[in-house]
């Protein structure tokens, strides 16, 4: 199936991603926006995301992105990217009720289908990845392809984590092929920090400690340390990659504040350590080993509940 199939008929859509978006459904989203605003001009298309991180600004026609919900409007088709659930629709969410179709493109292990039309490949590197098979490859151009490639390394570290496949790294070389400056977008997307994240980083790291036998290290942010360097929730990506790096560990946990009462939790995985089970206990999702929840109550009594679950896993 291919995606011009998919919106047969449609004189408007609406794209959407998850909250707090990320790399890929940034990538995601503006990947399939730009190349239905090349290859479809006769489809009205808007594309909806919480305000997207500075860092992706270099994305073609990032700034038209809406974060705002209108009542008044309504569309054919409501299409989701990289959303596991419908809890974890963002801004867009009342347009779903009002759609005619639904559709769900996206590679979450936990996704049940939310979509009228889903397609969910769990095997998948990231949706940019599952967005591409939809696509007529030669239609895609160089803006489409630095999109699609930015989804890409942020889901796979830069092609480092166990879902990097070979598909995977075709797919990677053909958005080269476009012309892309991939090396640029690696290190100024991925690995680039500002100093306030550098430091918050810091003291996440000296702050954390290990539990059940050196298998389980736990970070954590406070709102006295996002407050203190200037830190948004959406700006803490990268603090758990670098939890992950520690020698000996299996699991590594990440906690922030994103309300008055409650954690965003961030895991990762090494080895056969399943936490998207972990955290589609606390009604979270996302892969086997990188997934992420949120849970109401204190740092250390989040950090308890989640020691709880991974020792069941360990």
């Amino acid at each position: 199936m291919t995606i011009e199939k998919m919106l047969e008929g449609a004189a408007t859509l609406a794209i959407a991603g998850h909250e707090r978006p990320d790399g890929d459904c940034i990538g995601s989203c503006m990947g399939l926006y730009l190349y239905l605003k090349r290859n479809m001009p006769e489809l009205a298309v808007d594309v909806f995301l919480e305000e997207p991180q500075e860092v992706f600004s270099y994305i073609q026609d990032l700034d038209k992105v809406q974060t705002v919900y209108d009542p008044e409007k309504s569309y054919d088709i409501f299409l989701t990217l990289d959303v596991s659930s419908l809890e974890r629709v963002g801004v867009a969410g009342g347009y779903r009720e009002k759609a005619v179709k639904t559709i769900c493109i996206d590679h979450h292990i936990t996704n049940p289908g939310i979509g009228m039309i889903n397609v969910i490949d769990a095997e998948a590197s990231s949706s940019c990845e599952v967005l591409y098979d939809l696509l007529d490859h030669k239609k895609i151009d160089k803006a489409i392809a630095e999109a699609l490639y930015t989804g890409i390394i942020h889901d796979t570290g830069v092609f480092q984590y166990v879902n990097t496949r070979p598909q995977t790294m075709k797919i990677a070389a053909e958005l080269i092929e476009k012309g892309i400056n991939f090396s640029w977008i690696i290190e100024h997307s991925f690995y680039e920090k500002s100093h306030s994240q550098e430091r918050i980083l810091g003291r996440v790291l000296e702050r954390s400690r290990l539990y059940l036998d050196g298998a389980v290290i736990v970070g954590v942010a406070h709102k006295e340390d996002m407050e203190e360097f200037g830190i948004a929730a959406k700006e803490m990506d990268g603090v758990v990659s670098q939890l992950r790096l520690t020698k000996g560990i299996r699991v590594a946990v990440l906690l922030y504040p994103v309300s008055e009462s409650g954690y965003k939790v961030s895991l990762r995985a090494k080895g056969e350590v399943d936490v998207s089970e972990v955290a589609g206990v606390f009604g979270g999702g996302g892969h086997v080993q990188a997934a992420g929840c949120s849970i109401n109550g204190t740092a250390q009594e989040a950090t308890e509940l989640l020691l709880d679950e991974l020792k069941k896993k360990l």
